[in-house]
């Protein structure tokens, strides 16, 4: 196969990390040299995981308010765009939570939506750029579409046509790398995010209805609870049915409502390798 990156997206609960991971096994098995990258994953070559962005000012006064730990803070910052990338989770533990709770406030999905289209794109254009000379195949799951839509469009309300132009940025970047995205459906988006409910910690389904419903589209449709999300993940999947029409890449919808996984790998197989 020609590509050297594959994209895994859909809504929460539809399965896009069980995706990955059997891609990565079909690759692995027709003896194709790939590494995956799942949601939260703090080393993410090409996306921004618990990351910091501060201003040459912003970073000075950091500094001076934690000096104990200017070493230890420094030593894990990056220059980037006049200004410093800080992984904070990657720091330890040593240091103080009010540390912690300023980072999170200059998280690279914290940020005001033009400073983060632009330190995303500048990211993931680097990665292309590295990933063109390697043989690998990287397999990342849900960076390339949920995390423009999500930051775009849940957070701040923008128009539909801010965030296109954001995925198709991103698409024009690693074009070169012959990438292939995979789209997991659901035709009951209900059911399918009731599951991931009940599956996951009451800590995540409390933080994801909050964040769906507090800011952004969602105060803007007054919308609230658990059925509110369902109307705002609605949207959100017209609005990425809407984005895979304007991507020239190649891409393949791929039903997973049964979850079972034979069916899902054959399908994956003949679209990766066939």
């Amino acid at each position: 196969m020609d590509a050297k990156l594959i994209l895994i997206e859909g809504l929460p609960g539809s399965g896009k990390s069980t995706t990955a991971r059997l891609a990565y096994e079909v690759l692995k098995q027709n003896g194709i040299e790939a590494e995956v990258y799942f949601e939260g994953d703090l080393s993410h070559p090409a996306d921004f995981e618990s990351v910091a962005y501060f201003t040459n000012d912003e970073w000075q006064l950091l500094l001076e308010e934690f000096s104990p730990f200017r070493d230890q803070i420094s030593g894990n910052s990056i220059s980037e765009d006049n200004g410093f990338l800080l992984p904070y989770k990657k720091l330890g533990s040593d240091i103080p939570d009010a540390f912690y709770e300023k980072a999170f406030t200059h998280d690279i999905y914290e940020l005001p939506l033009e400073q983060n289209i632009k330190l995303i794109t500048q990211k993931w254009a680097r990665f292309a750029r590295q990933a063109e000379n390697s043989n690998k195949v990287h397999i990342f799951e849900c960076c390339f579409i949920q995390n423009p839509l999500t930051v775009g469009m849940i957070k701040y309300g923008a128009p539909q046509t801010k965030i296109l132009d954001y995925v198709l940025a991103l698409e024009h970047s690693v074009k070169k790398l012959n990438p292939m995205l995979i789209y997991i459906n659901q035709d009951n988006i209900d059911y399918s995010f009731k599951r991931a409910i009940k599956e996951r910690p009451k800590s995540w389904s409390e933080g994801f209805i909050h964040y769906y419903t507090q800011q952004g589209y969602g105060k803007q449709k007054h919308l609230r609870g658990e059925e509110g999300t369902l109307k705002v993940l609605i949207a959100r999947r017209q609005a990425e049915e809407e984005i895979l029409k304007n991507l020239t890449i190649r891409k393949t919808i791929i039903n997973n409502s049964a979850f079972d996984e034979y069916s899902h790998k054959i399908a994956l197989e003949n679209f990766l390798i066939n």
